[in-house]
This record gives C-alpha cells, structure tokens and sequence, in this order.
C-alpha cells in the first residue's frame, strides 16, 4: 500500500484482513467489500475499509446478543 494515498492491493488487502486473495477478490466482485477497479485490477480505500470493519463489529455484535 502506498501511505501517501492510502490504496490496497487485492494482495495487500487480504495481508491487512488476513484472508485468502481469492476471497478478497469473491467479496469486491458481489458488492459485500468495498472497492473500485482500476482497469481490471481491484483497489480498496484503506479509510473505506477501516470504516467498513466498524460496520461489520457492530452488526457482528448485534447478531451475537
């Protein structure tokens, strides 16, 4: 990820997340992982995805109560 514009990869997403490329990739392809292609290469918003964890804590801590 470049600092100054605060971009992911697909692979340098999956190493922040700690999942498997292909699933970084199955999640942006059906809209549950926020994202936008460049070309064909999928990127990610580092402040995007930050956001986007927040939002999966809190419905995780809903669905858990």
């Amino acid at each position: 990820m470049n600092d100054r514009d605060g971009v992911f990869t697909v692979q340098e997403l999956a190493g922040y997340l700690r999942m498997k490329p292909l699933t970084i990739y199955k999640h942006a392809s059906t809209g549950r992982l926020p994202g936008f292609k460049v070309g064909s290469h999928w990127r990610f918003k580092r402040q995007t995805i930050d956001r986007w964890i927040q939002e999966q804590e809190k419905s995780g801590a809903k669905q858990t109560r």
